[in-house]
Protein backbone atom coordinates (compact mmCIF):
# COMPACT_ATOMS: atom_id res chain seq x y z
CA UNK A 1 0.00 0.00 0.00
CA UNK A 2 1.28 3.27 -0.94
CA UNK A 3 2.28 6.04 1.52
CA UNK A 4 0.88 8.44 -0.59
CA UNK A 5 -2.97 9.46 -1.16
CA UNK A 6 -4.24 9.24 -4.74
CA UNK A 7 -6.34 11.13 -6.85
CA UNK A 8 -8.15 8.06 -6.53
CA UNK A 9 -8.54 8.63 -2.93
CA UNK A 10 -9.70 11.90 -3.36
CA UNK A 11 -12.41 10.92 -5.72
CA UNK A 12 -13.77 8.22 -3.61
CA UNK A 13 -13.49 10.43 -0.04
CA UNK A 14 -15.70 13.10 -2.19
CA UNK A 15 -18.49 11.11 -3.06
CA UNK A 16 -19.02 9.60 0.11
CA UNK A 17 -18.99 13.05 2.00
CA UNK A 18 -22.14 14.57 -0.99
CA UNK A 19 -23.61 11.40 -0.61
CA UNK A 20 -23.25 12.07 4.22
CA UNK A 21 -24.97 15.10 3.56
CA UNK A 22 -27.31 14.38 0.98
CA UNK A 23 -28.48 11.97 3.89
CA UNK A 24 -29.32 14.93 6.06
CA UNK A 25 -32.78 15.64 7.11
CA UNK A 26 -35.51 17.30 5.00
CA UNK A 27 -35.57 19.90 7.93
CA UNK A 28 -32.20 20.27 8.90
CA UNK A 29 -31.17 23.56 9.56
CA UNK A 30 -28.03 24.27 8.05
CA UNK A 31 -27.54 27.77 9.87
CA UNK A 32 -26.53 26.01 12.66
CA UNK A 33 -22.74 26.33 13.59
CA UNK A 34 -20.26 23.26 12.13
CA UNK A 35 -18.95 21.58 15.16
CA UNK A 36 -16.59 23.96 17.43
CA UNK A 37 -16.33 26.04 13.97
CA UNK A 38 -17.77 29.97 14.19
CA UNK A 39 -19.16 29.12 11.03
CA UNK A 40 -22.43 27.94 9.90
CA UNK A 41 -22.66 24.43 8.10
CA UNK A 42 -23.68 25.72 5.15
CA UNK A 43 -20.45 28.13 5.54
CA UNK A 44 -18.12 25.43 6.12
CA UNK A 45 -19.47 23.65 2.81
CA UNK A 46 -18.66 26.68 0.98
CA UNK A 47 -15.37 27.06 2.63
CA UNK A 48 -14.62 23.59 1.44
CA UNK A 49 -15.50 23.79 -2.12
CA UNK A 50 -13.72 27.29 -2.68
CA UNK A 51 -10.68 25.21 -0.57
CA UNK A 52 -11.04 22.51 -3.53
CA UNK A 53 -10.95 24.57 -6.52
CA UNK A 54 -8.64 27.46 -5.50
CA UNK A 55 -6.35 24.28 -5.16
CA UNK A 56 -7.00 22.58 -8.45
CA UNK A 57 -6.67 26.53 -9.86
CA UNK A 58 -2.89 26.72 -7.94
CA UNK A 59 -1.89 23.26 -9.98
CA UNK A 60 -3.87 24.63 -13.17
CA UNK A 61 -1.19 26.74 -14.79
CA UNK A 62 1.18 25.55 -17.39
CA UNK A 63 3.52 27.76 -15.21
CA UNK A 64 1.96 27.22 -11.29
CA UNK A 65 3.29 30.32 -9.36
CA UNK A 66 5.70 29.25 -6.68
CA UNK A 67 5.27 32.04 -3.92
CA UNK A 68 1.70 33.56 -4.23
CA UNK A 69 -2.10 32.11 -4.66
CA UNK A 70 -3.85 32.74 -8.10
CA UNK A 71 -5.05 36.09 -8.11
CA UNK A 72 -8.80 35.25 -7.69
CA UNK A 73 -10.78 37.99 -5.82
CA UNK A 74 -12.17 36.27 -2.88
CA UNK A 75 -14.90 37.85 -0.42
CA UNK A 76 -16.71 37.65 3.34
CA UNK A 77 -20.25 37.72 3.05
CA UNK A 78 -20.27 38.96 7.21
CA UNK A 79 -17.53 39.80 9.15
CA UNK A 80 -16.24 36.37 10.58
CA UNK A 81 -17.47 34.29 7.98
CA UNK A 82 -15.00 32.30 5.31
CA UNK A 83 -13.25 34.57 2.37
CA UNK A 84 -14.48 32.72 -0.41
CA UNK A 85 -14.56 33.02 -4.49
CA UNK A 86 -16.86 30.46 -4.62
CA UNK A 87 -20.28 30.60 -3.63
CA UNK A 88 -23.47 28.70 -3.87
CA UNK A 89 -26.84 30.33 -4.32
CA UNK A 90 -29.35 29.93 -1.89
CA UNK A 91 -31.93 29.87 -3.88
CA UNK A 92 -30.92 26.35 -5.25
CA UNK A 93 -30.86 25.19 -1.90
CA UNK A 94 -28.89 21.93 -0.02
CA UNK A 95 -29.06 20.24 -3.75
CA UNK A 96 -27.28 23.25 -5.57
CA UNK A 97 -24.78 23.72 -2.14
CA UNK A 98 -23.98 20.14 -2.78
CA UNK A 99 -23.81 20.46 -6.36
CA UNK A 100 -20.91 23.12 -5.85
CA UNK A 101 -19.33 20.79 -3.76
CA UNK A 102 -19.31 18.23 -6.22
CA UNK A 103 -18.40 20.05 -9.09
CA UNK A 104 -15.34 21.52 -7.03
CA UNK A 105 -14.01 18.14 -5.82
CA UNK A 106 -14.12 17.13 -9.33
CA UNK A 107 -12.34 19.84 -10.86
CA UNK A 108 -9.39 19.05 -8.38
CA UNK A 109 -9.33 15.42 -9.03
CA UNK A 110 -9.11 15.99 -12.50
CA UNK A 111 -6.40 18.54 -11.93
CA UNK A 112 -4.79 16.56 -9.90
CA UNK A 113 -4.44 13.05 -12.50
CA UNK A 114 -2.87 15.34 -15.31
CA UNK A 115 -0.57 16.74 -13.28
CA UNK A 116 3.11 16.63 -14.29
CA UNK A 117 5.33 14.92 -11.31
CA UNK A 118 7.41 18.05 -11.27
CA UNK A 119 4.76 20.00 -11.00
CA UNK A 120 5.20 22.66 -7.76
CA UNK A 121 2.78 25.28 -6.67
CA UNK A 122 2.26 27.79 -3.43
CA UNK A 123 1.00 26.63 0.08
CA UNK A 124 1.83 28.78 2.26
CA UNK A 125 2.90 25.69 4.43
CA UNK A 126 5.42 24.63 1.85
CA UNK A 127 5.83 24.30 -1.48
CA UNK A 128 4.28 21.15 -2.95
CA UNK A 129 3.34 18.68 -5.90
CA UNK A 130 0.44 17.10 -7.03
CA UNK A 131 0.13 14.50 -4.47
CA UNK A 132 0.70 17.26 -1.76
CA UNK A 133 -2.47 19.42 -3.19
CA UNK A 134 -4.18 15.21 -3.12
CA UNK A 135 -3.78 15.12 0.66
CA UNK A 136 -4.58 19.01 1.73
CA UNK A 137 -7.67 18.51 -0.35
CA UNK A 138 -8.40 15.21 1.40
CA UNK A 139 -7.62 16.87 5.12
CA UNK A 140 -10.10 19.43 3.94
CA UNK A 141 -12.79 17.26 3.10
CA UNK A 142 -12.40 14.65 6.04
CA UNK A 143 -12.01 17.12 8.97
CA UNK A 144 -14.64 19.89 7.78
CA UNK A 145 -17.29 16.82 7.06
CA UNK A 146 -16.58 16.12 10.82
CA UNK A 147 -17.18 19.43 11.47
CA UNK A 148 -20.54 19.69 9.46
CA UNK A 149 -21.48 15.94 10.55
CA UNK A 150 -21.74 17.45 14.31
CA UNK A 151 -23.78 20.18 13.23
CA UNK A 152 -26.44 18.36 11.58
CA UNK A 153 -26.05 15.10 13.10
CA UNK A 154 -24.50 12.67 11.32
CA UNK A 155 -22.31 9.63 11.15
CA UNK A 156 -18.82 10.86 9.20
CA UNK A 157 -16.25 7.77 9.36
CA UNK A 158 -13.91 7.86 6.87
CA UNK A 159 -12.13 5.01 5.14
CA UNK A 160 -8.72 4.63 7.52
CA UNK A 161 -6.28 4.00 5.01
CA UNK A 162 -7.29 7.37 3.51
CA UNK A 163 -6.70 8.96 6.44
CA UNK A 164 -3.39 7.31 7.03
CA UNK A 165 -1.91 8.08 3.82
CA UNK A 166 -3.34 11.80 4.47
CA UNK A 167 -1.25 11.32 8.22
CA UNK A 168 2.01 9.89 6.15
CA UNK A 169 2.03 12.39 3.54
CA UNK A 170 0.98 15.53 5.61
CA UNK A 171 2.09 15.21 9.02
CA UNK A 172 5.46 13.68 9.48
CA UNK A 173 5.38 15.08 13.20
CA UNK A 174 2.43 12.57 14.13
CA UNK A 175 3.55 9.16 14.84
CA UNK A 176 2.68 6.75 12.91
CA UNK A 177 -0.98 4.61 15.11
CA UNK A 178 -3.38 2.13 14.35
CA UNK A 179 -6.63 4.59 14.43
CA UNK A 180 -5.84 7.02 11.86
CA UNK A 181 -9.18 8.86 11.94
CA UNK A 182 -9.11 10.04 15.39
CA UNK A 183 -5.08 10.32 15.24
CA UNK A 184 -6.27 13.00 11.91
CA UNK A 185 -8.83 14.65 13.80
CA UNK A 186 -6.71 15.20 17.09
CA UNK A 187 -4.00 16.32 14.06
CA UNK A 188 -5.84 19.10 13.32
CA UNK A 189 -7.21 19.96 16.89
CA UNK A 190 -10.79 18.63 17.23
CA UNK A 191 -10.01 16.04 19.46
CA UNK A 192 -8.05 14.92 22.28
CA UNK A 193 -6.46 11.52 22.66
CA UNK A 194 -5.32 9.31 25.42
CA UNK A 195 -2.51 11.04 26.92
CA UNK A 196 -2.74 14.02 24.10
CA UNK A 197 -4.37 16.63 24.88
CA UNK A 198 -6.14 18.76 22.22
CA UNK A 199 -3.55 20.52 19.74
CA UNK A 200 -4.44 24.20 19.70
CA UNK A 201 -1.53 25.36 17.46
CA UNK A 202 -1.11 22.75 14.54
CA UNK A 203 0.14 22.72 10.72
CA UNK A 204 0.75 20.65 8.13
CA UNK A 205 3.69 20.16 6.04
CA UNK A 206 2.86 20.24 2.34
CA UNK A 207 6.19 20.50 0.95
CA UNK A 208 8.15 17.82 -0.84
CA UNK A 209 10.40 15.45 0.97
CA UNK A 210 12.83 12.76 -0.08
Amino acid sequence: MTDSPTPDDLARTLRLAVDTLAGAPAGADWSRPAGTLGWSCWETVEHLADDLLAYAAQLGPARPPRDRYVPFVATRRSPGAPNNFVRADPADGVAGLLEVLDASGGLMVAVARVAPPDARAYHPWGLADATGFVAMSLVETLVHLHDVSQGLGLAWDPPAEVCARTLARLFPDVPPVDAPWPTLLWATGRTALPGRPPRTDWRWYAEVRG
